[in-house]
């Protein structure tokens, strides 16, 4: 029995460091850190950290893919217990620059090409 991929965009499985900022609805910093990417998408990624992050901030994430940087903001969607005492929060991102976006297809274009041989 197979099961339906009900996402809209492919995900890759991808553990990449990454520094985060978390701002409130105030726009106050109030957390800070480096996690790790769990997995990563063109509008998203699941993000691993040390601390608990709360759902509906806002998150700036600075992420090395390949050998570029690249700087997304977007929203805490949900927050969940993750392995070892670590916490995972799925990030919806805002609007992509071009540049940003491209970085990323390219990225998730890579990891699909080298799981398909």
């Amino acid at each position: 029995m197979t099961t339906k991929e009900k996402r809209q965009h492919y995900r890759i499985n991808s553990q990449n460091l990454l520094n985060y900022a978390c701002y409130d609805n105030e726009n106050n910093l109030v957390k800070q850190g480096m996690g790790r990417t769990l997995n990563v998408s063109e509008v998203g990624i699941r993000l691993e950290t040390h601390v608990e992050l709360e759902a509906g901030n806002r998150v700036e994430v600075t992420i090395g893919l390949q050998e570029e940087l690249v700087t997304v903001e977007g929203k805490i969607v949900y927050v969940k217990a993750g392995q070892e005492g670590k916490f995972e929060a799925g990030i919806q991102f805002f609007e992509v620059d071009q540049n940003t976006g491209n970085v990323l297809q390219q990225y998730i274009k890579a990891f699909r090409e080298r799981d398909n041989q």
